[in-house]
């Protein structure tokens, strides 16, 4: 597959949207505005939630295949398109993620399973049908100013029904392993958004007013892997979306990514992934 486009297509919520948020049914096949089947990201939030049907997509490079019913989530960064659907029934909620308050956006980011699976007769898996389908014949209502908070607080308690259910899934036995936890969720999150300008293990440590020694061992001990690593990762993933989904060179992509020498940037990129940029781009793309 070959891109002419030198950025990522990236899709604002529809016109239709109203107040920040939209829902709509599965079964109505006039739904989509845009070619969901191209790779392509959104500047807000989507929320798939599945009754019946089996699902094929691609979110970053890996291919998420599952049958209903089931919880997705995919966020504002990440690059995803639709393969393959069949028989489908549920609902897709899309909002601003400024609707939500940030604890929330950041447990369903950390803790949600992609594809989160779930069984059709429980309780969780029937109030959430009961939640979609009242937003829908709200948004259904006439327009008012009341109208939309309701819509708003109704997608607040959708959304904090499923964080209920994702904290009664988690394990934590100790006060300092839930600190630990914390600590590693919130440098994941900071990667996503200081990737390209935030290099080095003490800046981060700096903005969770922690000792960059204390950073490190924290995410090497839950992870695996030191906090350098996950840095580079970052960038890497990024370049990984700008090499197949646009055709800028590779000088321009290790500018994008936040690095100032292309020579550098290219014997990092075969370090993490064992290909050269070129050689990935032909593998994945050409």
């Amino acid at each position: 597959m070959k891109n002419q486009n030198q950025t990522i297509t990236q899709f604002e919520l529809s016109p239709l949207a109203k107040a920040g948020i939209i829902i709509v049914n599965m079964e109505d096949r006039e739904i989509e505005e845009h070619d969901i089947s191209k790779p392509h990201r959104d500047n807000h939030c989507q929320l798939m939630f599945t009754l019946n049907g089996t699902f094929q997509l691609n979110i970053d490079f890996e291919n998420v295949e599952f049958s209903a019913p089931a919880l997705l989530c995919v966020f504002p960064e990440q690059v995803h398109h639709i393969i393959d659907v069949k028989d489908p029934k549920g609902w897709m909620i899309s909002f601003d993620p400024s609707l939500v308050s940030k604890e929330i956006l950041q447990l369903l980011e950390t803790k949600i399973d992609n594809p989160f699976l779930l069984q059709h007769e429980s309780n969780f898996c029937q109030q959430l049908a009961i939640l979609m389908n009242l937003i829908e014949k709200v948004q259904l209502e006439n327009t008012n100013n009341y109208t939309q908070k309701s819509i708003h607080f109704l997608l607040n308690a959708l959304l904090s029904l499923i964080s209920g259910e994702l904290v009664s899934t988690l394990y934590v036995d100790k006060e300092k392993e839930n600190r630990s936890i914390i600590i590693k969720e919130t440098f994941i999150k900071l990667t996503k958004a200081h990737f390209k300008t935030w290099k080095q293990p003490a800046q981060y440590a700096s903005a969770l007013s922690i000792s960059a020694a204390h950073l490190n061992d924290t995410v090497k001990s839950l992870t695996g892997s030191p906090v350098s690593i996950h840095i580079q990762e970052a960038s890497i993933m990024e370049a990984k979306r700008l090499l197949y989904f646009t055709d800028k060179n590779v000088k321009e992509i290790a500018y994008e990514v936040g690095y100032d020498e292309p020579v550098y940037f290219g014997k990092l990129f075969k370090k993490v992934t064992n290909l050269t940029p070129l050689e990935f781009r032909k593998k994945f793309r050409d």
